[in-house]
C-alpha cells in the first residue's frame, strides 16, 4: 500500500495535528468496538515527545515515508543555507530502537557526498551518536548535530581521510570538490572514480 510521507518541520500546528489525529484514531476504534490499540513502548513513548518538541531550523525538515504508524523509522532533509554545502540537499535515514533514548538513533547519509565526517557509504561521524550520547540528548539535538556538519566540517575526525586532508590543507579546492560531487547526481563523488572522461580534483 502505498502513504504519502507525513512531512514535519518547524511548524507546531502541524505536530499538534498529529496528536490529535492519533487521539481521534483511538477514540473512533473503540467506539467501534475494535481491539484497543497496541501499548507503546517506552522508546516509543519518548520518540512521540521529541517528534512533538522539534524546534527545527527552516533549511531542515522530517517525514515518515511509512506513515505516523512507524515512528521508529524516519527521515531527515537538511538543506543548508551557508558554508560549503550551500544549495545542496541531504537525506539522513533514521532507525531508533526500542530502548531509545539509552541508545542512540542509527543515523546513515543516504546522499552520495564529499565530507570529511561522511564515508562513501553514508557513515557518519558525529560524536553525540557515538561515545557522547546520553539519555538526555533528543532527535532535535542530532538534527542540529548533523546540520552543523554542513556547515562547519570538521577535518580533525574524519571518515573520508582524503576530503579532511583538503579540507585542512587547501579550504578553497575543498569547496570547489563538495561543489563538483554535489553536481554529480549518478556516479561517484569527488575521490572517487565517477563516470569515463570525467575530470576529479584532488
Amino acid at each position: 500500500m502505498s502513504v504519502s510521507p507525513a512531512v514535519y518541520s518547524q511548524s507546531g500546528a502541524m505536530i499538534k495535528l498529529f496528536k490529535v489525529k492519533e487521539r481521534q484514531r483511538e477514540i473512533a476504534e473503540s467506539a467501534n468496538g475494535r481491539a484497543p490499540v497496541k501499548k507503546q513502548t517506552a522508546g516509543e513513548l519518548r520518540l512521540h515527545k521529541d517528534i512533538s518538541e522539534l524546534n527545527l531550523p527552516k533549511s531542515c525538515s522530517i517525514l515518515f515515508p511509512n506513515g505516523k504508524d512507524d515512528l521508529m523509522n524516519f527521515e531527515v532533509v537538511i538543506r543548508p543555507d551557508e558554508g560549503y554545502y550551500l544549495g545542496g540537499t541531504f537525506n539522513f535515514s533514521f532507525q531508533v530502537n526500542s530502548i531509545y533514548p539509552h541508545e542512540a538513533p542509527k543515523v546513515k547519509c543516504k546522499t552520495k557526498v564529499y565530507h570529511p565526517n561522511i564515508d562513501l557509504e553514508g557513515n557518519v561521524c558525529l560524536n553525540i551518536l557515538r561515545e557522547d550520547w546520553k539519555p538526555v540528548l533528543n532527535i532535535n539535538t542530532i538534527i542540529y548535530g548533523l546540520y552543523h556538519l554542513f556547515t562547519q566540517p570538521n577535518h580533525e575526525d574524519p571518515l573520508n581521510h582524503e576530503a579532511a586532508a583538503v579540507l585542512r590543507d587547501n579550504p578553497k579546492l575543498f569547496e570547489s570538490n563538495a561543489r563538483d560531487s554535489m553536481c554529480l547526481q549518478c556516479g561517484k563523488v569527488a575521490g572517487e572514480l565517477t563516470d569515463p572522461g570525467t575530470e576529479v580534483k584532488t
